[in-house]
Order: structure tokens, then sequence, then C-alpha cells
């Protein structure tokens, strides 16, 4: 076998060119390092390696399909194309990326790209017309460039001879093969790759290329979600609040009865002939209820206002900066280790606080729960009561499909967004005024009681810049003196719109005397992302200086602060709960708090004011209980402190239940589970 000369534009040139078998090898290899560089930074790590041996097959696959025609033209033209299809793919996540600062998945990619261009596109062109983007874009077309150039100097003329695809076949085997088992013989990449495989950490770990691959297999069911794990369970203490403290006690039993309803899962799964549904169904019927508890209807027959508030974060509250906020969180129920998971943009942290489960279709969750018997929202648990119900939003009423979605949330009267309504009470700006919504629609509901209303906010989103934020602007000297940065000034001056709607609703409520009788709660969407332009782990100089300290991992950066207040709380000594919480809590707390009627075996999540152990999690399949915190990517289990005593068999224990937690959101999004249990 010969290698071609340097002369070209012949007839009689050899089908096979060294350089350009290593074209598509070295092509992708040079992508993923680059995008790596860009976005997560870890280069140096055992991750990098399988996506270098990764890239490598599937250099190997595409030297085939680009040398398959006996025209050189046509093997150029479509090595072309596949490079630039390739190099645009990368810097389409690269962008989302530096705006959502989380790798977006194909199906929410193709399904958020007109709300991308719609909601952001001043965001995005910035992004793309910046240093940083044309040097990217420079950068990552510079492969399609130098084949432009200078291809025809190596490019065979003919389609390539049997021995060559032969070896390129093998090769491309056993490198893809040698690369699975090499990484399925670790604890950590293993488990990541099969069975705790998420969009987020395959690309950080494999390559963008694998990611995809792995993502399309999911999509086409080529890798559904498999059966339930049997745990067993190791000793644990449980939590349950108290007034102005947590005790921690082993578990005992409890005059109360447990959240339950009266639900034949073994019917259930008898009637089905979907295999899925018969093992939610058993898998369900395994699990130990909450119970109820002395909070059980606390707050029965009260109003709710639910609050999705954007980017907000536990910083935010402030005795002297931020006085309504600071009253709410300290003087209603107090979580002071409280998370909310960023897995899927501002959709995904609304999906966890209402819905109660983990978006495990990205972006396109909410989407797809469009038309499911979303049974446990609370417009729906309520509504079932005769509540009165209606959701907000002050932006674009059809952004990420919310036309669809919020009015299958169980709201009597619908849903409500700038361009359905909104625009009567709320300023066209960027951001819009939370402020603003809470004067114009507080008047519409609040001689309905009993009602029951959720807000999406919008002021507290970046950029954070006097220029790029009109609540920024607005309120920036409150903030103009304040020992931080003025991107961290630009984020708490945002914020203060929040403080502001927060001081009119409670001053509102206390002037028609229902204070007393309404309940506020109030979690995030996701952390407050757009103050740094790259926010991988290690490197978030702004949020690390909100925060006060370094931001290693996701749990770090998605600590935030649960507020759940009501007036008739003020009146008594706080109730603090200090172990562990996060969004997916929410549901189940307030289903607790008001009484309804819901089995608390069919929520991921636990109302945190039972006996049910502590358990937080994250699509990553990070961790932490009472007793401490693991981190997935690393394979790391951290003792809450020295005195904690770590019964055997407790991490894996753990770890597998959470397994069997991911799997069950995933599952019921699928199956549209709520409708093949109530109808």
């Amino acid at each position: 076998m010969q290698y071609q000369g340097a002369a070209h534009g012949r007839g009689n040139r050899n089908s096979f060119s060294l350089g350009y078998y290593l074209l598509f090898p070295a092509t992708f290899i040079y992508l993923e390092l680059l995008f790596k560089i860009s976005t997560v930074s870890h280069v140096f790590s055992l991750g990098t390696l399988y996506t270098v041996l990764f890239s490598a097959a599937y250099g190997g696959l595409c030297y085939l399909l680009t040398s398959i025609s006996k025209n050189r033209r046509v093997n150029r033209i479509i090595s072309l194309v596949l490079i630039a299809v390739v190099t645009v793919i990368f810097l389409v996540e690269y962008f989302v990326y530096r705006e959502f600062k989380i790798f977006y998945d194909v199906s929410t990619v193709v399904g958020g790209a007109g709300d991308a261009a719609g909601g952001f596109a001043d965001q995005i062109f910035g992004l793309i017309f910046s240093f940083n983007g044309i040097s990217k874009i420079v950068l990552s077309f510079v492969p399609f460039v130098a084949f432009l150039l200078f291809g025809r100097r190596f490019a065979p003329a003919k389609a390539a001879k049997t021995d060559v695809r032969v070896l390129t076949v093998f090769g491309v085997f056993v490198i893809y093969v040698f690369n699975l088992v090499f990484l399925s013989s670790s604890s950590i990449y293993g488990p990541m790759y099969s069975s705790q495989y998420n969009f987020m950490d395959a690309v950080s770990n494999f390559g963008l290329i694998t990611g995809i691959r792995l993502d399309i297999k999911n999509l086409s069911g080529g890798s559904e979600a498999g059966g339930f794990e049997t745990v067993t369970t190791a000793p644990v203490t449980t939590t349950t609040a108290g007034e102005g403290e947590t005790s921690t006690t082993t578990a005992a039993p409890k005059v109360y009865g447990d959240n339950v309803q009266d639900i034949d899962f073994a019917a259930l799964a008898a009637n089905t002939s979907n295999k899925t549904l018969a093992g939610l169904d058993e898998y369900v019927s395994t699990l130990t209820p909450s119970k109820k508890n002395e909070y059980t209807g606390l707050f029965k027959g009260k109003n709710l206002i639910m609050i999705s508030a954007e980017a907000f974060c536990a910083e935010v509250i402030d005795e002297k900066l931020t006085p309504t906020l600071y009253r709410l969180a300290t003087k209603g129920i107090n979580f002071t280790d409280y998370y909310q998971p960023a897995s899927a943009g501002t959709t995904g942290g609304e999906y966890e606080n209402l819905i109660g489960m983990l978006p495990m279709q990205g972006g396109k969750s909410f989407k797809n729960s469009a038309n499911h018997n979303l049974y446990y929202t609370m417009g729906n648990q309520l509504n079932r009561l005769g509540y009165y119900g209606k959701a907000y939003h002050n932006n674009t009423y059809t952004y990420y499909d919310r036309d669809k979605t919020h009015i299958n949330l169980g709201y009597s009267d619908g849903y409500m967004g700038y361009g359905n309504g909104m625009e009567e009470y709320v300023t066209k700006q960027w951001p819009e005024s939370d402020l603003e919504m809470i004067q114009g629609t507080l008047p519409t509901y609040i001689d309905k009681a009993p009602f029951n209303i959720y807000y999406m906010s919008v002021s507290g989103h970046g950029t954070y810049s006097q220029n790029g934020n009109a609540m920024s602007k607005k309120n920036w000297d409150k903030v103009a003196d304040l020992n931080y940065s003025d991107p961290v000034k630009g984020y708490l001056a945002s914020n203060l719109e929040l403080e502001a709607a927060m001081s009119y609703l409670v001053q509102t409520l206390e002037e028609k005397g229902i204070a007393d009788d309404t309940v506020i709660c109030i979690s995030a969407d996701h952390f407050p992302y757009s103050l740094d332009d790259d926010a991988a782990l290690g490197n978030m100089p702004y949020l690390s200086e909100l925060y006060g300290y370094e931001v290693t991992n996701y749990l770090e950066r998605d600590h935030n602060r649960l507020i759940l207040w009501c007036g008739s709380l003020e009146k008594e000594e706080p109730i603090v709960v200090d172990s562990p919480t996060f969004s997916l809590d929410i549901v189940p707390t307030l289903s607790n708090l008001f009484g309804t009627e819901f089995d608390s075996r069919l929520l991921p999540g636990r109302d945190v004011l039972s006996d049910a152990p502590a358990l937080i999690f994250n699509t990553g399949y990070d961790w932490k209980t009472d007793l401490g915190t693991y981190i997935s990517s690393k394979g790391t289990f951290i003792p809450k402190d020295s005195t904690v005593t770590v019964p055997d068999g407790y991490v894996d224990s753990i770890k597998a239940i959470v397994r069997n937690k991911i799997n069950f959101c995933k599952q019921a999004l699928e199956t549209d589970y709520y409708a093949h249990v109530f109808g």
C-alpha cells in the first residue's frame, strides 16, 4: 500500500492518504479539547482521555463516510459539509453554555431555538459578537478553513480500497471497545456512562459528540430506564423540625397515621400491559410512606401565593438591604440548608418547584408534561378544594410554551403573561418589574379567598449592569456603596425589585386583614448563572464573591433559601429546619401543611416536617443527607463532621435510593404516570 505523492489533480492518484486518514480524528479531538477548555475547563482529567479515544473512533467512521465515492470532488464536498456541521454543533452548545451555564440536550436545543431567538436575542448576539465569541468561532473553524485551502493536496482521488476500509473498521472497533472497557472499569466514570447517565456529565467527561450520541440513544428508546433496585437500608437518623430547633432522634413509632391514599398498586400493575408502568407500581408499593405530624393541616383553608423567583439566592436576604425578604425568611419556617438544583434553566426550576420532580428530559420536561395529569401540583390540589387559582408571569406569555404548560397546572382561572393580559399592568423593558406585576394583579384576586396564586418572576434576570438591566439601573443607588464588584451590585440591585414587590404584597395583605390567612412560598428557579461569563466549577469569581466562598461543586453552587411564611407564624417561635432540603420537597411539605389528601410514596421529595429521612440530590447523582455529602464526579463521601458515624453500607444504600428516585422522575414523565394512577 503506497501513500499518495505531492502532485494532485491526476487520475492515477492512490486511494489512501495518511493526511486524509487522520483528518477527522484530529478534527474531532481538536474541537472537543477546545470545547472543554472553553466550558468546563478541567482538561487534565481521565475524562479527557476518554474524550480523545471516542473522538478517534468517530474520526475513523467519518473517514469511511468521506472516502466512499469514486469521485474525488464528492468526497471533498462530503468532508467539508461534515466538518462544517460538526463545528456548528460545537459552537451552538458553546454559546448555550455561555448564556445558560449548562449543556442543553438535543431536544432542548431543537425545541428551545425559537424561545432563545425571541427572548434572549440581544444577549446571544452580544455573546457571539464579543471578543470571546468571535475568537471561539475563528478557532473552531480552523479545521474547516484548513481543509478548504489545503485539502486538495491530500484528499484521495477515489474510494478507499477494501483492505483500508477493513483496517479502519477494525481500528474503530478496537478503540471504541477498549475505551468502553476502560471507562466501565472505573467506579466513577462507569456509572456516568450507564446507570447514572445525564447529559451534563456525559459532555463534561466523554465529550460533546458522545453526550449527543447517548442522548439520541435515550430519545430513540435504545436505553430505556431500567428496573428499580432493591435497597437494603442502612440505619439512618431522622430529623423532625420543632419550634425553635430541630432534633435528631432514632426512628420511633408515631401516633400519627401515614400520608397515603387508598391506591391498590398491585391491581394497577396487574391491569396494564405496559411493563414500565407496572414496574413503577411495584416500586412505589415497596416504599415507606411518611407520617402525618403535628404540622399536618397547619395551613388548612389558608390562601397560597407561590413564587418562582428568577435567579434568586440566599445571599439576597439581608436585614438592612431586603428587610421584607429577611422578615419572611426568619419569621416563618426557616430553611437553613436548602438547595435548588440547576438542571434545565428556568423551566427546569419551575418544573421542580411546581411538579416536585427532577426534569429528566431537560428543558423539554415541562413542555412534554403539558398534556399530562399533574395531579399533585398545588394548583390541582387546591382547585379540587374549591380555591380560586391563577398563574402569572411578567414576561412573554408564550416563552417556554408557558401558554400550553401553565394552563395545565390546575389554576382555575388559567394563566396570564405579557401578551395575553399582563401588558395592562407591566411596562415593557428588560427585565420587567416584579413590583408592577404584583401591584397590577393583586387587586384582581385579593377578594376571592381562598385563593391559590403562582408567580414566575423575571426582575432578577441577568445580565447585571446598569446598561443591560432596567432593574439594576432603577435600584443602583441602593447598592452603590456596597463592598462588592459592579456585577454583584447589579445582581443585588435587580433583586431589590423583588424586595419591593414583597413589601407591597405583605403590606396590602396586612391592610386587608388577611396576612394571618395567607401563605407565601418563595423558591428560586436556579442560581444566578448570568453573574459570570464562564461559570465552570472553580471559575466563577463573581458568584464566589457573592457567596463568600469558592464554588467547587454543584451542591455548593446550588445552595439557596426557601421562604415559607404566614402571618400567623409570627406569633410563634420560628420553626427551624436545618436538615438538607431542596426544591422537590416543596410539594409534599405544602401538601402536608395544607392538609390535602396525598400519597407521600408518589413524590420523590419529602415532607420536611415529617419523620422521612433527609435526602437531597441532583441530576448528576450528587446527594446530601444528615450524615454527609456525596460528590458523584469524585466518587467521594464527605461526613458532615468528625462526630458522625457512618454505618456500613450506608453510602451504597443511599446511592441506590437516589438512582431509584431519579429513575422514578424519568419514567413518571415518560409514561404520564399520574394518569395511570388517577385516570
